[in-house]
């Protein structure tokens, strides 16, 4: 009888050693993907997970992350990576790339998407997502967030959006002609904008997952599905298995949550990933950072329908049972500028003018030459940026500026769009070198502060909390900073400024409209988290 009892004993430690080895009890923190990487899509090629996001008028374009975990991400490339891939050619605000899909078939990942500022609907392939990527292949379909779906019957076919709904349509993978008609299977639940359309075959059941109610605060996922490819589908009776707008998500610090895509870990699980905007405080509705990357699990049984984390929402701290968690190392926060490229995190507004930056001028430095264009403009200007990521953080740039004349400026500067940003700038005014704060707000546009300094060498500081930006100055690389002003954050945000992307910190030059051989060279950039 002991003999037995201890063989139990054993047994059940066995279990729970493996049980703790599918599953950590520690949990996550939304989102996974942090700062404006909105419309994830996702696949699993054995134990690596990869998601996709969307770029819109930023270059290189459709960032690729990589995961062993769905919780701790890396970027590992761009799709877009060559102008003849990304034409961005006087690109407006939130135009450009919208709504990718990532999928893995016989051997190659696709990327599908859509240049709504040149070309429509594409797809590129590669054997590695990291890349190099294809170039496009143009499908002759006029809509957005395609989706690609491989039948068992071999057929290949689109799905995109429409302003009834959903349609599905068969295309030849080879050339992207299409080769049968379009068929409008569902309109969803009757939320406007059904969209971000992603097909999934389980249990002899097609499921079709989108997007309805608007990338606002009336987003949400919703689900049907059918016994065939074209329908009609029916509404799962959970619709919206994924919503914050609706009481139990009134007051919750994420809103905006949809545009959803699902993928089944090797161990079976289900989970799902969706955009979602952290607001700057609950209840006052603002929010900076774009819209991000969220995470949760999704219980889908056989036969049955999905139902996300329960009840159809998420937190910033979600206590689940996660994936083995696989960390990576954490990025610096100090980018030299001593490599041959620069990273993955940073990008240039539209199609760069590639002769306005270098590496290797100034050893240690990056160059910028001041482009005539203005951070106003739909333009190549010279700038260079990278995400703000969370409310809390600060960011530091010591530089040195050779200018010639008073149209001549650079420095670093929080955008949201051409016609909302905050810069915080050098400039030559009468002979004397000068520190200004600039707003743009709209038609709204002034000098917040200015101070004179002694030379063309600056350092400057940004520090950011959910209300406010504080801008400091030293005139000296080692010295102590001095402030020179602060602006609420709300005037960057998405409900004043409009558009679809979140704040990015950039390091630009410009001469204003003239000619110029002006020059800054960044010899550092800090970015931290607090």
């Amino acid at each position: 009888m002991k003999n037995k009892l201890f063989q139990l004993f054993i047994i059940m430690v066995l279990v729970n050693i493996s049980t703790m080895n599918v599953f950590s009890q520690s949990g996550y923190k939304n989102p996974v993907v942090r700062g404006f990487n909105p419309d994830p899509s996702i696949c699993r090629v054995n134990d690596d997970f990869y998601i996709v996001t969307s770029s819109f008028e930023y270059f290189p374009g459709l960032p690729i992350y990589h995961s062993k975990d769905l919780v701790n991400w890396r970027q590992t490339g761009h799709c877009l990576t060559r102008d003849s891939q990304l034409p961005l050619h006087k690109a407006p605000a939130s135009g450009g790339l919208f709504a990718p899909s990532l999928r893995y078939h016989d051997g190659l990942f696709y990327v599908i998407c859509t240049n709504v500022s040149g070309g429509g609907n594409f797809f590129c392939t590669a054997i590695d997502p990291a890349g190099p990527w294809s170039e496009p292949t143009w499908v002759d379909i006029k809509s957005i967030d395609p989706d690609i779906f491989w039948d068992e019957d071999g057929k290949t076919y689109f799905v995109t959006q429409g302003d009834e709904g959903i349609r599905v349509t068969e295309v030849d993978l080879k050339t992207g002609k299409v080769i049968g008609p379009e068929h409008l299977v569902w309109g969803g639940i009757g939320g406007r904008f059904p969209e971000a359309p992603h097909i999934y075959k389980k249990d002899g059941f097609y499921y079709l997952l989108l997007g309805e109610g608007g990338t606002e605060y009336m987003h949400s996922a919703t689900i049907g599905r059918s016994k065939n490819l074209l329908g009609p589908y029916e509404s799962c009776p959970l619709n919206p298995i994924l919503t914050h707008a609706n009481r139990i998500g009134q007051g919750n610090p994420i809103q905006g949550v949809g545009h959803a895509d699902l993928v089944q870990a090797k161990d079976g699980s289900w989970w799902m990933v969706f955009l979602g905007f952290r607001v700057t405080q609950v209840y006052s509705y603002y929010h900076i950072l774009g819209r991000e990357t969220f995470l949760a699990p999704v219980d889908w049984p056989k036969g049955g329908w999905p139902q996300v984390n329960g009840n159809g929402t998420v937190s910033l701290d979600m206590n689940v049972p996660a994936l083995p968690l696989h960390p990576f190392e954490k990025t610096p926060v100090r980018t030299n500028f001593d490599e041959e490229k620069l990273g993955f995190d940073w990008q240039y507004l539209r199609n760069p003018i590639r002769g306005n930056y270098s590496l290797t001028e100034r050893k240690g430095y990056l160059r910028i030459s001041a482009s005539s264009y203005t951070l106003n403009e739909t333009e190549a200007v010279s700038f260079v940026a990278r995400r703000q990521t969370e409310h809390d953080f600060s960011a530091e740039t010591f530089f040195e500026f050779e200018s010639s004349t008073e149209n001549e400026e650079a420095g670093i500067t929080l955008v949201q769009n051409n016609t909302h940003h905050y810069d915080l700038l050098l400039k030559k005014v009468k002979g004397q070198y000068i520190i200004q704060l600039r707003v743009q707000a709209g038609s709204l546009s002034y000098i917040a502060a200015e101070k004179a300094i002694k030379g063309n060498s600056v350092k400057f500081k940004i520090e950011g909390t959910p209300l406010q930006y504080s801008f400091f100055y030293s005139d000296t690389e080692n010295g102590d900073y001095n402030e020179l002003g602060k602006l609420d954050t709300r005037y960057l945000s998405t409900e004043v400024a409009g558009g679809f992307t979140g704040v990015m910190i950039g390091l630009y030059a410009s001469s204003n409209g003239k000619a110029s051989k002006a020059k800054a060279y960044y010899d550092w950039f800090d970015y931290e988290v607090k």
